[in-house]
């Protein structure tokens, strides 16, 4: 069949493009069951585990390390800067930021990426990939978005459409070897503590558990405290500034999300670079991203103006 020309005076200009594209194979479906029932199994077996036995120093310290990196990784590498572009980052922090992103096992910088920008562009209506306000405001509605919210949307088989969502990656050379490079990344960061544990404790026993601590484990919660972010920081909070959804600060989240759980002020100024504004508000994220500045490999940080907050206030009263 051939195309014909559009008739004089017809145009051509097409709408938007769509939000989703292609569906995942039933193999992918399968592996994010196990990446994400996994650790969540481990996590739940851990306190058994450790009651007594099965969890030493080395583990503690692995966890540690592997939980900073890899936590920072998505918080100042894979939101702050790469989905909302709070700063410039020199080539090498770039790529050392999407590295140790990929390390948490929320999928590669083009999915974690995709998705975020699409949860900003729809933030709690028809299209966001997952808001807890999608069944409805009732008791039931709100227990099945908390669940769809926190982990269920995982299994959605429909993907994000990267061309319209996540185009600058796309063409990023860096970023798409990255990308492809997941699967191998998985590996390193689940067997990176084992080899550590192993070598440190010189035992095979201590490779087992620091694999299972600082590998396994370790995932499992920061799977759950990103997840959070979506889930709990959408529904319960307090909300000082207007933003044009649902989103809320939780202090109790702050530590372990490295400030993320303050998600009023994100949403309501996405591209600032410091979540935790007001006074006695923890935001490691920001204290790392002022860090990176003061060393010369983060530029144009957008930090928040006394005014912009004002303006924001205002508008929430």
């Amino acid at each position: 069949m051939t195309l014909e020309a559009a008739p004089p005076g017809t145009s051509t200009r097409k709408g938007p493009a769509p939000i989703t594209e292609g569906t995942r194979p039933p193999g992918a479906m399968a592996l994010i069951a196990v990446f994400v029932a996994g650790p969540t199994l481990a996590l739940l077996a851990a306190i058994p585990f450790a009651w007594g036995w099965g969890l030493g120093w080395v583990d503690v310290a692995l966890f540690a390390v592997f939980y900073l990196i890899s936590g920072l990784g998505i918080t100042v590498g894979f939101h702050r800067y790469f989905t909302h572009g709070s700063f410039k980052a020199k080539r090498p922090l770039r790529i050392a930021l999407a590295i140790a992103g990929s390390i948490a096992l929320q999928g590669g910088v083009l999915d974690w990426v995709g998705d975020h920008r699409r949860h900003h562009a729809f933030s709690d209506k028809e299209g966001d990939p997952h808001s807890p306000w999608l069944y409805g405001t009732g008791p039931k509605a709100l227990v099945k978005g908390f669940w769809h919210s926190h982990m269920g949307w995982i299994f959605d088989r429909d993907l994000t459409n990267m061309n319209r969502f996540a185009p600058d990656l796309v063409a990023d050379k860096d970023m798409l070897r990255l990308q492809k490079a997941f699967p191998l990344i998985v590996m390193a960061s689940l067997l990176g503590p084992a080899l550590l544990g192993g070598l440190l404790t010189m035992s095979w026993w201590g490779a087992f558990t620091a694999f299972f601590w600082a590998g396994i484990v370790r995932v499992a919660v920061l799977h759950h405290v990103t997840w959070s972010i979506n889930s709990i920081c959408h529904i319960w909070g307090e909300r000082p500034f207007a933003s044009r959804d649902k989103s809320a600060n939780v202090w109790w989240l702050a530590v372990l999300s490295f400030g993320e759980s303050w998600h009023n002020l994100h949403h309501a100024d996405p591209t600032c670079a410091r979540h935790g504004v007001k006074k006695g508000q923890i935001d490691i994220s920001a204290v790392v991203i002022r860090g990176f500045e003061k060393a010369g490999w983060a530029t144009n940080v957008r930090w928040p103006t006394t005014r912009r907050l004002e303006k924001l206030s205002a508008k929430a009263a």
